[in-house]
């Protein structure tokens, strides 16, 4: 995985199946947003090393929030923050998942590299 920034966009992209995710770096959603494999994404920076990712709008054909199949609704939020190891050999993503429709409490998942 590969995170490239621009001045107004963080783009991550899979090496392996050649996916892109864009992060626009603004204030807030689009008033309208037209659900999409990956939603849409705005970012920030908390204390200069963490990037923030606040997503909505996720398609929910043929969408899951795990590998076991769990499904969701239009509702979904996610929140990820993104930190580089203070030896900057690792990374670690924690996302919050909250969907009123699905689960009862917020959803917090954590991956390292």
């Amino acid at each position: 995985m590969y995170f490239i920034q621009t001045p107004k966009q963080v783009w991550m992209i899979w090496q392996r199946d050649h996916m892109v995710r864009r992060i626009y770096l603004t204030d807030q959603h689009s008033e309208t947003v037209k659900p999409a494999w990956f939603g849409e994404s705005i970012g920030h920076y908390e204390n200069g090393d963490t990037l923030v990712i606040d997503t909505i709008g996720l398609s929910t054909k043929n969408s899951y929030i795990d590998n076991f199949r769990t499904p969701h609704t239009g509702k979904l939020h996610v929140v990820e923050r993104f930190t580089i190891d203070k030896d900057g050999k690792g990374l670690t993503a924690v996302a919050t998942v909250e969907d009123p429709d699905t689960f009862n409490a917020p959803l917090t998942m954590q991956q390292h590299w």
